[in-house]
């Protein structure tokens, strides 16, 4: 017996021993195939610089290589190669991927892959999990797409460039739960089988040229799906009543499309949805409501830019959740209902832009933590509710161009955190709350066209960048302190008293406009220190004394009127150096003859009502000066005349002498033969001041384009000059030659404070000298990644981007043609010795033959790191190109990297995205130069905008004037105590959503949109 049970053990321990063996063998040639497959597709995948680690000399197991993950049993189940961390792919899929038969998990988004769908992937028939997204991938989706495996949950096709027809096969997969189709160049239909899906959570078909087409019906059956987005899918028609079954949804975004007709009243009783956004449609019909709608869990309503008409239902009075409440730009009419006032949540209500009437709910602001009110143009009257701050949250109120009157209420005054008050063009009165004055977060202030009355402080707020009271009755003195206010509009008031000395210190000040007052005393001397004034108006006052002669150092002076005061003397001469749209000195008492440089036509009603005033113009409405005869000269004038006349001659000799030496060692070959200059303004020297600077000791940059030099003129001036010097070897036909000469004289016309000044053009058939101003600080690039540059704070750093944003959005919008300029990057934004940023360097620019039309480029232009993606597969780009670059030049400004990353493995635009796709924390991602700033929301915020402009999609970018717009929202005066811009300010640009109206622009005028040419 013992012996049989023996035997029994040893025969079970040799059949176990067997199958360990058996499998162990199994298991090795399992691990023997997997491998031979990944190195078989490493070679049809061309050894990509990604595939490093797959290598069979590597004694690591291939589990490990780079985005390969593998099952308990060793068979790979899993291959992520997203662009966003590696090298990006530019080979086609492998064919032999499918071969991986537990392959059920790929990712190869954010690549370079070109060429048609892969049909090659049917065959990988364990797949659950596909990722296409952010590729090169074109034509139609197979109409056979089906035959992908059946067990599929996920397919993210977005950001390609697929068009044609949504193929009615994308319904025909039973478990898919996401399906994301958003960013491609689908110009067909899309299929309404898509509703057939019944476990679909996640559907995106946003952003696509779909030819017009209804919201099927059968949508509505997708009773599982939590988020819908169809924004910019050129949908018509009406929202279909079926969507009142769609109860998982938390998210509805049909915005941006061409819808109609009413919202069907079952949205309303969706319990789960908190996104509602319906914009920019053509809805029309009240908004109704049924008696459910207290028991929802709604917390943001955005049913702005439509044609909703009718009254604001009184049960959102019931929606205790609403934070947000979006109806702008819509046809209601009626009142806002009071029990809105009662919300405990309500944080931003914008309502403006409609038909409303009535007063504001009194009650509003007491019982939430209100942060934004915006209720502009409407038909409102009586008074600003008294408990708008109650919350300690309020920043932002903005309720212009209404029917309201009253007194500010005085509890404003004590409202710490107000930033922003827009109540112009109403019929408001009485003084302004003392506190308001001394608001320490205030920077925007619009209160003209009312009647209020009283004095300003002779100290305005630290933070205070905006002033607008033009046209009410505030009376006293002009104040002595102000600043850092950019606009100062106080035209048609009562002020009185002597102009303040201290005005001077005012040097970020762009606009001052104080005419229409009772101002007496002389304009303050000294106003060379305001570089930055663009306009002054003084008009109508009773000014005295000479005009300074300072005003005349004004780099950027625009527009001038001294008009209608008692101001006496000569016209200086130094104001015929202003570059003046418009001027105006009538009525007043100067004397002696006009400048020569401002006897101009377009000046023609200028100097009126001067009598002691002539001009040797005739087309001036001045009279003639006289001239005396030559009998008439005293004899002692007569012997000076024949003096200075002896100099002259002897200075022509002598310099006829220079001229000859110079141009005999031209001749011997040590120059170009002979030098043609334009000249684009006065200038104080000749080719040869710049030919002797044009040496190796002098040379201080150098690109693709050309080398640059600083050259010292030694002239009586001193001036110093940045020489580039381009085409250096080679000649031009007389074609290129007409097309260079054209284009130089073209941007050497255009005038403006961000752009660098071309001053003259030297030619000869071998070489181009371009001569611009001189900027003493050198290049962005120096101060961000030179070795030696000291740090820059983000209060610097924020307005070089705003002046260089500036600078672009002229080129883009102001001129005329638009100008691309093809080479943005931090070198090509130069720096003045105070850190004004000027754009630099048009050697690459191209201008676009009609506003808006595509520009057909016949070479790639760029820097690595800065080009745009569609610079490498198209020829006809237009100024996103430009949007794109800046924006890496943002990521630049608030990571402290280069645009190549440091040489890492992806590009700074591409790194950026992956930290906010990892979900990783921005303040890491911030230059540690600036991460201790108090001002973090605004570089978070700039961070972002940057990504707005690397977006892959041109059409996906924002035009340069909506990046200014952001930029001057989140502009704040230097210092540590700023206040920082909140994100919500600029939700439109970093949401594609909807944000704030908080204007406040610099620039006088409306306030709805930001004026480039600044």
């Amino acid at each position: 017996m013992a012996a049989r049970t023996t035997r029994e053990v040893s025969f079970f321990l040799l059949s176990f021993l067997s199958l360990c063996f058996a499998l162990r063998a199994a298991s090795q040639t399992l691990s023997n195939d997997e491998k031979r497959i990944l190195l078989q597709i490493k070679r049809e995948w061309r050894d990509q610089p990604v595939l490093a680690s797959w290598n069979d000399t590597t004694t690591s197991s291939y589990c490990a290589w780079t985005g390969v993950g593998c099952a308990a049993d060793g068979s790979v189940a899993n291959i992520t190669l997203s662009g966003q961390t590696t090298p990006k792919i530019s080979q086609p899929i492998p064919n032999s991927l499918c071969s991986l038969r537990n392959l059920s998990y790929l990712d190869l988004s954010y690549n370079n892959i070109p060429g048609s769908f892969p049909t090659s992937l049917y065959n990988c028939s364990s797949l659950r999990y596909l990722d296409l997204s952010q590729n090169r991938f074109v034509g139609v989706i197979p109409d056979d797409v089906d035959r992908l495996s059946p067990l599929l949950t996920h397919l993210d096709l977005s950001s390609n460039n697929f068009s044609g027809d949504v193929p009615p096969a994308i319904s025909r997969f039973p478990a898919i739960q996401k399906l994301v189709l958003n960013s491609n160049l689908f110009n067909g239909s899309f299929p309404a089988e898509i509703g057939n899906l019944s476990r679909l959570q996640t559907l995106v078909l946003a952003y696509n040229p779909f030819a017009p087409n209804i919201i099927p019906p059968e949508f509505g059956n997708l009773t599982q799906l939590v988020f819908l987005w169809m924004t910019s899918a050129n949908l018509v028609g009406e929202i279909p009543p079926s969507f009142s079954k769609l109860e998982a949804l938390v998210q509805l975004d049909l915005s941006e499309n061409s819808l109609t007709g009413t919202i069907p009243a079952g949205i309303w009783a969706l319990q789960n949805l908190v996104y509602l956004y319906l914009h920019r449609n053509n809805l029309s019909g009240p908004i109704t409501i049924d008696g459910t709608i207290g028991a929802l869990g709604l917390e943001r309503i955005d049913v702005s830019m439509n044609q909703i008409n009718g009254s604001i239902p009184k049960d959102f009075g019931k929606l205790l959740n609403l934070s947000v409440l979006f109806m702008y730009y819509n046809r209601l009419s009626g009142e806002i209902p009071a029990s809105i006032g009662l919300l405990p949540l309500l944080y931003d209500l914008r309502l403006f832009n409609n038909g409303l009437t009535g007063v504001l709910p009194p009650e509003l602001g007491k019982h939430c933590p209100l942060w934004n009110i915006e209720v502009d143009d409407n038909k409102i009257f009586g008074e600003l509710p008294d408990g708008l701050c109650d919350g300690g949250a309020l920043t932002s109120i903005v309720v212009f161009n209404n029917n309201m009157s009253g007194k500010i209420p005085p509890s404003l005054g004590s409202c710490s955190t107000l930033d922003n008050i827009q109540v112009q063009s109403n019929s408001f009165s009485g003084e302004v709350p003392d506190g308001i004055w001394s608001a320490v977060n205030l920077t925007t202030m619009i209160m003209r066209d009312n009647a209020f009355s009283g004095g300003l402080p002779d100290e305005l707020p630290w933070n205070l960048t905006r002033l607008d009271i033009k046209n009410n009755r505030f009376s006293g003195q002009v104040p002595s302190s102000a600043g850092n206010l950019v606009v100062f509009l106080a035209s048609n008031n009562m002020f009185s008293g002597n102009l303040p000395s201290t005005l001077t210190g005012l040097s970020r000040l762009q606009s001052l406009s104080l005419g229409g007052n009772m101002i007496t005393g002389t304009i303050p001397s000294d106003l060379s220190v305001l570089k930055s004034l663009v306009d002054l108006n003084l008009s109508h006052n009773q000014l005295t004394g000479h005009i300074p002669v300072a005003i005349g150092s004004l780099p950027v002076l625009n527009s001038l009127d001294l008009s209608a005061n008692e101001l006496s003397g000569s016209i200086p001469t130094a104001m015929a150096n202003l570059k003046l749209n418009f001027l105006n000195l009538s009525s007043n008492q100067l004397s002696g003859e006009i400048p020569a440089g401002l006897q101009s036509p377009a000046y023609e009603q200028s100097f009126l009502s001067n009598p002691s005033l002539c001009a040797a113009n005739s087309q001036l409405n001045v009279p003639a000066c006289r001239r005396g005869s030559s009998g008439g000269l005293s004899r002692g004038l007569r012997i000076l005349f024949f003096v200075l006349g002896g100099l002259v001659f002897l200075m022509a000799l002598a310099f006829s002498v220079f001229v000859y030496r110079d141009r005999k060692k031209r001749s011997n070959g040590s120059d170009p033969a002979v030098w043609n200059v334009t000249s684009f303004q006065s200038v104080d020297f000749t080719e040869s001041n710049i030919m002797r600077g044009i040496k190796e000791e002098n040379l201080i940059g150098s690109g693709g384009s050309g080398n640059v030099y600083k050259v010292d003129l030694g002239n009586r001036a001193g001036e110093t000059v940045a020489v580039k010097k381009i085409w250096s070897s080679r000649k031009l036909d007389s074609k290129l030659e007409k097309q260079f000469q054209s284009e130089v004289k073209f941007l050497g016309s255009i005038r403006h404070k961000n752009i660098i000044k071309l001053r003259c053009c030297i030619s000869s058939p071998d070489a181009k000298l371009l001569v611009y101003e001189y900027m003493g600080n050198g290049s962005l690039d120096r101060w961000l990644h030179g070795k030696r540059a000291a740090p820059l704070h983000w209060s610097t750093r924020l307005e070089i981007a705003v002046g260089s944003a500036r600078g672009l959005c002229y080129l883009h919008h102001d001129c005329s043609p638009p100008i691309i300029h093809r080479d943005v990057k931090s070198s090509n934004i130069l720096l003045d010795m105070e850190f004004n940023a000027k754009i630099a360097d048009f050697g690459l620019a191209r201008m676009l033959v009609k506003p808006g039309q595509l520009d057909t480029v016949s070479v790639i232009a760029g820097s690595f790191g800065y080009m745009a993606p569609e610079c490498g597969y198209s020829r006809r780009l237009n100024e996103k190109v430009d949007v794109y670059s800046f924006g890496v030049v943002l990521l630049e400004l608030t990571t402290g990297r280069r645009a190549n990353n440091e040489g890492e493995q992806c590009n700074l635009a591409e790194w950026a995205w992956k930290q906010i796709q990892e979900g990783a924390n921005l303040r890491d991602a911030v230059d540690p130069a600036i991460k201790d700033s108090p001002q973090m929301d605004d570089i978070t915020t700039v961070f972002k905008l940057g990504l707005r402009c690397t977006e892959s999609l041109p059409s996906r970018r924002p035009s340069m004037k909506d990046v200014l717009q952001v930029l001057m929202r989140c502009n704040r005066p230097r210092g540590d105590d700023c206040k920082p811009c909140a994100e919500r300010d600029v939700a439109p640009l970093l949401s594609s959503k909807t944000g704030s109206r908080r204007k406040g622009s610099p620039n006088d005028g409306d306030e709805k949109s930001l004026a480039c040419n600044v």
